[in-house]
């Protein structure tokens, strides 16, 4: 049911509120959902907030249950998601709320975890509460896309980033690259990356810019940063092999010629760079190794090869373009993409344009695939 029905529309406010909460903990929750309470006492007074801040710390009905005290008996908890039913790192969510004297629990979005999956509300209502569900379903939905993907997939939301020329460019012929946008795009990079549990480049990418991928200190512990290579024709000095920062994973074609590498190899052993072989080495091998390590949200900063494959393969779900007023021409100039095979006008990617904006005399466009791969 609609969360304009007559019967919710009082429980909205209250849902944007606990929907704010859950947003502090942006790309810090991770393999966990963001999640966010507010408790009412039985007068609909506010009387307890809370939000999961990060895995393995309390969950978000439990801070505000805390905050509440006894004034929770009685009252109704608004929440973004199902309260748990299942033992994990901490106790069950739905049997804290029934200790706590709650009448009513007002729920945005079911949780699509097997071991929850309308279990947390069947508990509740087994035990005499009130359940109301789909209050802003759909926003709570969007903003849990990335956890929701991985789960029913076993994949992490992709999202492709790219910056570019008015001409679409996103290099000089000579492939001077540094730097098509200006300072604020950066600085918002910088907080795309910090809400990404993982940034994903090319050897090509590491070879031509040789970067850092870190959010600059906005995200603790930062991103993992992933190097996907076939040839491992990779520069044995790179920011990417110091792990002081960030950690590092290379994932390389088990069928790679190691000969000639063993100075590189033994660089990685010495800092500490984690080494994975596939036998094929695409983005779509990638991703359930990312997701099992509890990435839900993925940036892919790669260059037109890489990144054409990615969005083949159905590893990218939303795109971010930062697009520069500057020309930069040249017929042999590098573009964002690489040739996705397409013959025809009827065959091309569909998105669904969700913003854009200025970062400061540069425009980003964010953008949602209508479909989750291409053929």
């Amino acid at each position: 049911m609609a969360a304009t029905d007559p019967s919710k529309q009082r429980w909205i406010p209250w849902m944007q509120r606990a929907l704010q909460l859950a947003g502090l903990a942006a790309g810090r929750t991770s393999p966990n959902p963001l999640v966010g309470a507010v408790v009412l006492a039985a007068d609909g007074q506010l009387v307890g907030e809370g939000f999961h801040a990060r895995a393995g710390e309390p969950h978000a009905e439990v801070g505000a249950l805390a905050q509440a005290g006894d004034a929770a008996r009685g009252g109704t908890i608004v929440v973004t998601l199902e309260p748990c039913c299942h033992h994990g790192r901490t106790p069950p969510c739905a049997e804290a709320v029934i200790a706590a004297g709650i009448t009513r629990v007002v729920v945005a979005l079911s949780d699509p975890d097997p071991r929850v999956a309308g279990g947390g509300l069947q508990r509740l209502r087994d035990a005499g509460l009130e359940v109301i569900t789909g209050v802003l379903e759909e926003e709570a939905a969007h903003q849990n896309r990335a956890f929701v993907h991985r789960v029913q997939t076993g994949r992490p939301w992709g999202v492709l980033k790219w910056a570019m020329s008015l001409d679409g460019r996103t290099a000089l012929p000579n492939g001077a690259s540094q730097w098509i946008s200006g300072s604020a795009a950066r600085s918002w990079v910088h907080r795309l990356r910090a809400g990404c549990d993982a940034v994903i480049v090319g050897g090509g990418t590491l070879r031509a810019d040789n970067p850092l991928l870190t959010s600059r200190g906005q995200r603790q512990p930062e991103p993992l940063r992933v190097v996907l290579s076939r040839s491992l024709d990779l520069p044995e000095q790179a920011q990417l092999w110091d792990q002081s920062e960030a950690s590092t994973l290379v994932a390389h074609q088990a069928s790679s010629d190691w000969a000639g590498r063993e100075r590189l190899r033994a660089a990685w052993a010495q800092a500490g760079v984690a080494v994975q072989s596939f036998e094929r080495c695409d983005p779509l091998a990638l991703l359930p190794l990312l997701a099992a390590r509890g990435c839900n949200r993925v940036l892919w900063e790669c260059g037109p090869s890489l990144a054409a494959a990615a969005l083949q393969q159905g590893c990218v779900q939303e795109l971010a373009v930062v697009i520069a007023p500057k020309l930069m021409g040249g017929e042999l100039a590098r573009t964002p993409l690489g040739d996705l095979g397409l013959t025809a006008m009827d065959q091309v990617v569909p998105l669904a344009l969700d913003s854009a904006q200025s970062l400061g005399d540069d425009l980003l466009l964010q953008a949602r695939l209508r479909c989750d791969s291409i053929d």
